[in-house]
């Protein structure tokens, strides 16, 4: 079960030092051939801002109730209506929040995308568009998701590295009504 409201305020926030910690995830899709085989090639999922048309990968705040890779996974759910692996985290930035003119911590995750829904919290407040890796790195807005993006693609170049043989980091469903999240397993 999924519901179709995300969590809004900061009361129950993570900070470190005084600075919001926000998580996101890239979410990537491998391409296939025609004939149903992986190209290596592999595409990610941008989304618009929600006061612009700024594009940038869906990230937000980590509360207290949950762990970082819950946290990217709901984020994700939330903004782009995606659901799917999380993997290993790609890195930590400090940046400076644009809207707010505080540092914040940006923790981002790579996520192999399982599901694209048709119903997700924020549809009527953000697009969301496939992108290559290079159009995707010249759209995004943030030069801290770019860093990630880099970091991501190095790690799916790797020929040592496939991310279909990923361990899998299945998070559970969660029911993303405004209060206290229910964790539903599946």
């Amino acid at each position: 079960m999924v519901c179709l409201v995300s969590r809004t305020g900061r009361q129950s926030q993570r900070y470190n030092k005084g600075r919001r910690l926000v998580v996101g995830c890239i979410p990537y899709r491998v391409k296939t051939s025609n004939d149903s085989k992986t190209s290596g090639e592999f595409e990610v999922l941008v989304i618009s801002s929600q006061k612009g048309q700024a594009l940038m990968f869906p990230k937000g705040g980590w509360e207290l109730d949950e762990s970082v890779e819950e946290a990217a996974s709901r984020e994700t759910l939330e903004e782009a209506g995606v659901v799917g692996n999380v993997e290993r985290q790609l890195g930590k930035w400090d940046f400076l929040s644009k809207s707010r003119g505080t540092f914040y911590e940006g923790l981002m995750f790579p996520m192999l995308v399982k599901e694209e829904l048709e119903l997700w919290p924020e549809q009527h407040l953000r697009q969301r568009t496939w992108m290559k890796v290079d159009e995707a790195r010249e759209a995004c807005r943030d030069w801290w998701m770019k860093e990630a993006l880099d970091v991501l693609v190095q790690r799916l170049s790797s020929p040592s590295r496939n991310p279909m043989e990923e361990k899998d980091k299945t998070i559970p469903l969660i029911s993303l009504s405004a209060e206290k999240p229910n964790l539903m397993y599946s």
